[in-house]
């Protein structure tokens, strides 16, 4: 799983599903964590217009350009909703956070050919 970590880790463009605006939740600290070691950040969430001055996509399908990464910071039954968007789109790695994968969403990732990361925060590996 570290080199899979590390292949991910290393691509520049990223996309957190689940981002938000309130600054208590996860969803947040990982967008604001992962703008400060430089990557480039599309905030996705149905319900935000913007974070910190960043325009937020609905969803994935709305970003301009194909996210390398695509994060959960999501429910189960969303992640597995947004793995098959990220088959669709030729999306080749997906992150699921700790509560956000389900057995659904890891085989969706496996059967379309997408390393995928579960249950393991992107926050704390990408510090090592």
């Amino acid at each position: 799983m570290e080199d899979v970590v590390s292949r991910m880790l290393a691509r520049r463009t990223i996309a957190v599903v689940g981002a938000t605006n309130r600054a208590h939740k996860y969803g947040y600290r990982i967008f604001k964590d992962l703008l400060s070691k430089g990557y480039r950040v599309y905030p996705v969430h149905p319900a935000v217009a913007e974070i910190e001055g960043v325009a937020c996509f609905k969803r994935i399908e709305d970003i301009p350009e194909a996210p390398e990464v695509v994060c959960c910071v999501v429910p189960p039954a969303v992640t597995e909703q947004v793995a098959a968007s990220c088959a669709a789109l030729g999306v080749k790695y997906v992150w699921m956070q700790p509560g956000a994968s389900s057995p659904r969403a890891v085989a969706v990732c496996e059967k379309n050919g997408i390393a995928c990361v579960h249950d393991q925060c992107i926050m704390v590996l990408s510090r090592q």
